[in-house]
């Protein structure tokens, strides 16, 4: 069985960091259980083109193993059936301004007393704590104010945030490592509790080394474009036909390099300190060299040589490449009114209790009569009467 078989998640996520978060979990076996707003569903159902079968592509992107209740938690018997549902459920995540659902005693404080073993995890723009913890987190701002534009894109050029929702992203993969050291303690301590990740402590976290360059040496980090700031030659060269990445990050790499790009450079470029600080002499001598041939005659050499390079790549390239097949990188999930959906495949491979991809992306609402009847032991009548009154 997958590690988080019996574990059951309410998710109250929308967008991108929580139901990020979510999905991880419930490719490692939770159950999770997706609460919905009626008639609309997740912000992302409405997100694009492109759509397939009327379904949104971003929202099949980070959806899978759920299930989707309908449901206005804001009305008295919405309310309750949450309240039901949290009884039954391990953990509950959510991704609301700070303060929003505690106006509905949905809040941490307010299901302690009564549920002591639910572990409660909360992703924000800011954090719980703190001045700025009531403003709302968008990736595009935290991704400026958490220092990390500043140092992508090119030197002469401006900011530029990543190609991905990266602040959103990895914040979702913070919270599912918080949910389950959180359960883990819980096997000792027999309680849960809170997991407070701010988007901006995410992004902040992912700085490192530039991070720790700046602290070592008080100058604030510049863009380099594709450079790396202590590592040369590390970056995008020119081949005749198009780019690749050359890594070269030892001495050892550097003589094989040299070798392979018929360099004689002495003693000038020995060492990665040297490169380092004569970049703007050597990177021309090393470019002078690459372009002299296209990108694949210098991978097919560094690679057998054992120096680090790779093409850089559209996504039509890179699921085409047989190792991505082979890791299961992209998969196909049977849905319901798409047919066979590509998906991503789970990075996570555990030797003796896989993830799994159980279910595709639920249809909004899909799962709400049979948890409500089936989990909850309410009636037919019941269930139809709530839809009435728009509860559901």
């Amino acid at each position: 069985m997958p590690p988080l078989d019996g574990i059951t998640v309410l998710d109250l996520t929308r967008v991108l960091s929580g139901p990020y978060c979510t999905m991880l979990l419930g490719d490692m076996g939770a159950r999770v259980i997706k609460i919905e707003q009626p008639g609309k569903g997740d912000d992302t159902r409405a997100w694009g083109p492109p759509f397939l079968e009327g379904e949104s592509a971003y929202f099949l992107s980070i959806n899978r193993n759920k299930e989707s209740v309908t449901l206005d938690f804001k009305h008295p018997e919405g309310r309750a059936i949450v309240a039901r549902l949290i009884a039954r459920s391990d953990v509950l995540v959510e991704n609301f301004r700070p303060g929003t659902l505690a106006k509905m005693g949905l809040d941490y404080a307010s299901l302690a007393a009564q549920h002591q073993r639910l572990v409660y995890a909360s992703v924000s723009g800011f954090g719980q704590t703190g001045p700025r913890q009531k403003e709302p987190g968008y990736d595009a701002v935290i991704q400026a104010e958490g220092g990390l534009m500043s140092i992508t894109g090119a030197a002469d050029g401006p900011p530029y945030r990543l190609g991905v929702a990266i602040a959103d992203i990895v914040s979702g993969i913070f919270a599912a490592y918080g949910v389950v050291n959180a359960l883990f303690a819980r096997q000792r301590t027999g309680r849960g509790q809170v997991v407070d990740v701010a988007m901006l402590d995410a992004v902040a976290a992912l700085l490192t080394y530039q991070a720790g360059n700046f602290f070592a040496s008080g100058s604030v980090p510049v863009r380099l474009g594709n450079r790396h700031p202590s590592i040369v030659p590390y970056e995008t060269f020119a081949a005749s036909d198009g780019e690749f990445v050359l890594a070269v990050g030892n001495e050892d790499l550097w003589r094989k390099f040299c070798d392979v790009a018929g360099l004689d450079l002495g003693e000038r470029f020995a060492t990665n300190r040297q490169r380092v600080t004569q970049y703007d002499e050597l990177r021309p001598l090393v470019a002078g060299a690459l372009v002299r041939h296209p990108r694949q005659f210098w991978i097919d050499r560094l690679t057998a040589a054992g120096v680090p390079c790779g093409s850089v790549r559209d996504f039509q390239e890179l699921f085409a490449d047989p190792q991505v097949r082979a890791r299961e990188m992209l998969t196909e999930l049977e849905h319901s009114k798409i047919g066979a959906l590509k998906v991503l495949g789970i990075p996570v491979k555990l030797s003796d209790t896989p993830g799994t991809l159980r279910t595709p992306p639920p249809t909004l609402g899909q799962h709400t009569d049979a948890i409500l009847q089936r989990d909850l032991g309410m009636s037919a009548a019941d269930v139809a009467r709530l839809r009435t009154h728009k509860v559901l």
